[in-house]
């Protein structure tokens, strides 16, 4: 799955998050990366970043 993988996400791609409250309901939320938070090459629940407008969450999607 690429958005597990860290080599396949980089800053400007657009992309759809899950935020850590909306982990129960699984609200997708989109926006473009500005910073990769996680350091490790994978991670089995996606990726985590910080979107262009401050939001924090995992990587759900990559949008095309």
């Amino acid at each position: 799955m690429p958005h597990r993988e860290r080599k396949n996400i980089i800053p400007g791609t657009k992309v759809a998050i899950v935020l850590k409250q909306d982990q129960r309901t699984c609200k997708l939320t989109e926006g473009v990366v500005k910073d990769l938070l996680t350091n490790s090459p994978n991670h089995p629940h996606g990726i985590k970043v910080r979107l262009a407008d401050g939001q924090v969450g995992r990587v759900q999607h990559l949008i095309d």
